[in-house]
C-alpha cells in the first residue's frame, strides 16, 4: 500500500482517495486502486464515511428527517446517527415505492372496467315517514376456501343479499317512502395471503385478483343494483385487518396500506362519473384510520371492523371500549356501533348505544369449529333509518344459504 500524502504534495503519480467525500492523496501500487489505505475502503463500504476523515470529524451529517434539526453530537454518535438515517431512507423509499407501485396498478385496472350508466328508479313522491335504508356488506373473505365457500359462492351469496335488500326495502316502501340507501362496508372483504400460517393453502385466488378483478365485480354488480332501484347511494368504508399488507409482521409497511382501502378506491374511480353514488374512504399517511361516523339526519353509527375487541367471551371488553370512545376518546359524537369480523350476527345494548355485529357469507369455518367450537349461518345485516327521529325503526339478518 502507498503512503499517504495530502493535496499540497501531489504529483503526477498521486491518486485521490475515492471514498466520498474524501480528499486525501496518495502514491498508488496499481493504476485502478481506488483508496488511500485498507481502512478507508472498509469503513467507505460500512457507514460511507472513511477513516481519516471519520479522523478530522469532517464528514456530512443528514438533518434529523423529523424535526430538520441538525446533529451536532461526538464524532460516534453522528457516526451511528448517520448510519440510522441512511437505513431509514432505504426503508421508506421502499415502502413509497410499493405503494406507488400499487395504487399506479389499481388505477390501470380501474381502465378496463366500463361500467354503464344506471337509470334513476321510478321517483315516489311521498315525503311524510321517509326512511333511508342501510345495508352492510361485512367480512366477505374473498378468496377463502372452505368445503363449502369460495370466491364463486361469495358471488352468489352477495348478489342474493343485493336482491333481499331490494325485496325487503319494497315491503317498507308500502307504508312509507325509501329513497335513498346507505352502504356500511366493514372490512375484511378481501381474504388477504399471509394474515396467518397456512393461508396459501386455502384461498383460490391472490391478492390482486381479489382486489382488482373479482373484488370490484362483485361490488360492481351490488352497487348497479343499488343504483337502479335507490335514489342515491352513499358508503362508508372502513379497513378489516385480513386487508393488512405484508403478513403478521407488516413492519415495513405504511399503516395506511391495506387491500381493502384499494378495492374500495378502485370503486371510487370506478363510479366517478355517477353523480348518484358518493364514496367515503377514511386515508391518511402513517395511519390505520381504523374507524368513521355516518350521519343520516339525526341518527349517528360509528363504523370499525370489530379486531378492535380482542375477546368475545362476554359484553364487557365491548362494554368497556365503546363507553371508553362514547366520553371522548373519539371526539364526535355518535349513537351507535356497527362492526363485523366476529361472523355472528348480534346486538348488545349499553344504555342508549347499541352494539351491532354484522355476519359474514363465509360457511364451514374449520378453525372456529376446531377451535372455538363455533358456527355462523351466513349472512349480512339491513336495517332502516328515521332521519327525523334519529333511530333504527327495523332491522333484519339477511340470511344467505341456499
Amino acid at each position: 500500500m502507498g503512503d499517504i500524502m495530502y493535496p499540497s504534495h501531489t504529483g503526477d503519480d498521486m491518486q485521490q482517495c475515492e471514498g466520498d467525500g474524501c480528499e486525501i492523496m496518495f502514491t498508488s501500487n496499481s493504476h485502478n486502486q481506488k483508496y488511500a489505505d485498507s481502512r478507508c475502503r472498509k469503513e467507505q463500504e460500512y457507514n460511507m464515511v472513511c477513516s481519516h476523515r471519520r479522523e478530522l470529524n469532517d464528514f456530512g451529517v443528514p438533518n434529523n428527517p423529523m424535526d430538520d434539526l441538525k446533529i451536532t453530537d461526538e464524532v460516534e454518535l453522528k457516526l451511528a446517527y448517520t448510519k440510522l438515517v441512511q437505513e431509514y431512507e432505504k426503508i421508506k423509499t421502499k415502502k413509497e415505492d410499493l405503494s406507488a407501485a400499487v395504487y399506479r396498478a389499481v388505477t390501470d385496472q380501474v381502465d378496463k372496467y366500463q361500467v354503464p350508466s344506471t337509470p334513476s328508479p321510478v321517483n315516489d313522491r311521498r315525503t311524510k315517514g321517509e326512511e333511508v335504508a342501510v345495508a352492510v356488506l361485512s367480512d366477505w373473505q374473498l378468496a377463502k376456501v372452505t368445503p363449502d365457500y369460495n370466491s364463486l359462492i361469495c358471488e352468489e351469496r352477495i348478489n342474493k343479499y343485493a336482491d333481499k335488500v331490494i325485496s325487503l326495502t319494497e315491503i317498507q316502501r308500502a307504508d312509507h317512502p325509501v329513497k335513498d340507501i346507505h352502504v356500511w362496508v366493514l372490512g375484511d372483504i378481501v381474504e388477504g395471503e399471509l394474515i396467518f400460517p397456512g393461508q396459501s393453502f386455502l384461498i383460490d385466488g391472490g391478492l390482486y385478483r381479489q382486489v382488482t378483478i373479482d373484488g370490484p365485480r362483485i361490488m360492481t354488480s351490488f352497487f348497479d343494483k343499488m343504483l337502479a332501484n335507490f335514489r342515491n347511494v352513499t358508503v362508508t368504508a372502513v379497513i378489516g385487518n385480513h386487508g393488512a399488507i405484508g403478513g403478521r409482521q407488516r413492519r415495513d409497511h405504511d399503516p395506511e396500506t391495506n387491500a381493502d382501502r384499494m378495492l374500495y378506491r378502485i370503486m371510487d374511480l370506478v363510479y366517478k362519473k355517477e353523480e348518484r353514488i358518493t364514496f367515503d374512504i377514511p386515508d391518511g399517511r402513517g395511519e390505520g384510520n381504523w374507524y368513521a361516523i355516518d350521519r343520516i339526519g339525526e341518527y349517528s353509527c360509528l363504523l370499525c371492523h370489530g379486531d378492535q375487541f380482542r375477546s368475545f367471551s362476554s359484553f364487557y371488553p365491548f362494554q368497556k371500549k365503546i363507553f371508553g370512545w362514547k366520553v371522548g376518546a373519539i371526539t364526535e359524537d355518535f349513537k351507535d356501533v356497527m362492526l363485523g369480523h366476529w361472523h355472528t350476527p348480534t346486538k348488545m345494548t349499553f344504555n342508549t348505544v347499541q352494539c351491532r355485529i354484522s355476519g359474514s357469507p363465509e360457511s364451514t369455518n374449520e378453525y372456529a369449529i376446531e377451535t372455538l367450537a363455533a358456527v355462523g349461518r351466513p349472512s349480512q345485516h339491513l336495517q332502516f333509518v328515521h332521519p327525523e327521529m334519529g333511530i333504527v325503526t327495523a332491522e333484519y339478518t339477511c340470511w344467505l344459504e341456499d
